[in-house]
């Protein structure tokens, strides 16, 4: 018997388990009803109730986990599944729960009649037959996918035909990707290190760092994270870094040998860009989180990065760190602040925390942080303008704005990456998008502006 056909079968005990009632059933309907209070993060709802419920074990765990993060991720389908069955009005908790199971084959339709005999359960099962009949592209995305109706449109207008592999895509779960740190190991040694604890593993196919780990695990435990050995990230931001292409200077002063990751969060491009440099020159680290920056300090420590400085921006206010450098620096970094959509295998509860209002605001903030950012540039000096999100109102648009404003010329990904970025770039080969339904990565952007020469 395989590890899927064994995870299958406890999969289906599981089920079982909680439709015949029981804590387990009452755990996963508690836990579905407080995370649509306020559709916060499914991984805090879970790590709050695992450090609480001594009595669930691993496969209790991971079934409650794929149940939650299932429900989340597929719930205009499920509530369309119900109305089918017969449901009037909203659907009850219970009936969601028993729909997911069904559609999942976890249970039979003679299981769900047996435990609510009031619904048509062949009708529920056969839900994405008639959802496929829907001619409509936009609500049929929206339905098939479980996407707010405006999402779904703005994807169809974006993406045309791939809107619905791609929409689908980003409904599944996301795949545990790591970067090998080769300041202290190589992707080969990172790999048997792995196989020493039982755990397969796949090279990634567009970086050269990553690495794939194909065996359900908690990668947090391992020591060779505590030592720095590698960090957990998609392969997709990793190609984010290699596309800032960080200059060759091992000067630590000159505007040569430094970059500028102007939002750099908890660092995850910042490490990945100090690894491509070899630890030299010097990597200007800034973020308005005071908070995320000390992750940052204490995973460089992990890592063996000595050459990073963090910068903090209190309510987003340039501190002579930054000004002082303006029209100095040969490369910039800005992973601006976006909706997410491209993240949404990550953070499936993201697409009802939404609304189409935001997407203006966040292509509002983007404009202004991309075009501050543009004055650090010297004479030549490139910034990678980068989101995790799909949609052209933040990506394109604002990409093309803040080269039209600051008169910085768009760069073809080709010229850094060069025969590679055939299939990481959009049609017009201008930019460099990754997404899941062709890359297996999660969704990304990025734009080359470049400053002209003096």
């Amino acid at each position: 018997m395989t590890d899927q056909t064994k995870a299958q079968a406890h999969d289906q005990r599981m089920a079982s388990a909680a439709i015949g009632g029981g804590r387990l059933r009452a755990l996963l309907l508690e836990l579905w009803q407080r995370t649509r209070l306020d559709w916060g993060f499914v991984s805090d709802r879970l790590s709050q109730t695992f450090r609480k419920e001594a009595w669930l074990g691993a496969h209790e765990r991971r079934f409650v986990a794929e149940t939650l993060y299932g429900m989340v991720r597929q719930l205009r389908r499920i509530d369309a599944a119900v109305s089918r069955g017969g449901r009037r009005g909203a659907p009850r908790d219970t009936d969601r729960l028993l729909a997911y199971l069904l559609l999942e084959q976890l249970i039979t339709v003679a299981d769900a009649a047996l435990a609510e005999p009031a619904l048509d359960w062949r009708a529920v099962a056969t839900i994405d037959e008639h959802i496929a009949r829907e001619r409509d592209r936009a609500k049929r995305v929206a339905l098939a996918c479980s996407l707010p109706d405006w999402l779904a449109a703005r994807l169809v207008a974006d993406w045309g035909e791939r809107a619905e592999p791609l929409a689908r895509a980003l409904g599944q779960r996301a795949p545990m990707t790591v970067r090998a740190n080769r300041l202290k190991t190589t992707r080969d040694a990172l790999a048997k290190a792995f196989a020493g604890h039982g755990l397969a593993t796949t090279p990634g196919r567009l970086s050269d760092d990553a690495l794939v780990v194909d065996t359900r695990t908690n990668l947090f435990a391992l020591p060779e994270l505590k030592a720095g050995l590698f960090e957990l990230q998609d392969e997709g931001s990793q190609l984010l870094a290699e596309l800032v292409a960080p200059p060759p200077s091992t000067s630590s002063r000159t505007s040569g040998g430094v970059v500028v990751d102007l939002c750099a969060g908890a660092g995850g491009k910042t490490l990945a860009l100090a690894a491509m440099m070899g630890n030299k020159g010097r990597i200007v680290a800034s973020d308005v989180d005071a908070g995320k920056l000390e992750e940052l300090r204490r995973r460089c420590r992990r890592a063996g990065v000595t050459t990073v400085d963090t910068v903090h921006l209190p309510d987003g206010v340039w501190p002579d760190a930054l000004e002082d450098r303006a029209g100095a620096i040969g490369r910039v970094l800005v992973d601006a602040p976006c909706s997410g959509v491209g993240a949404l295998r990550r953070n499936p509860e993201a697409r009802w925390r939404m609304a189409e209002a935001d997407i203006a605001d966040f292509a509002r903030r983007q404009r202004e942080i991309a075009a501050r950012a543009a004055t650090l540039l010297a004479p030549g000096g490139a910034m990678v303008y980068a989101t995790c999100t799909l949609l052209a109102a933040e990506n394109q648009a604002v990409a093309e704005a803040v080269a039209d404003a600051r008169g910085l010329a768009i760069v073809p990904p080709a010229d850094v990456l060069g025969a590679r970025a055939a299939e990481l770039t959009t049609d017009d080969g201008r930019f460099f998008t990754v997404a899941p339904d062709r890359h297996g990565t999660d969704g990304f952007f990025a734009a080359i502006l470049r400053r002209p020469p003096a």
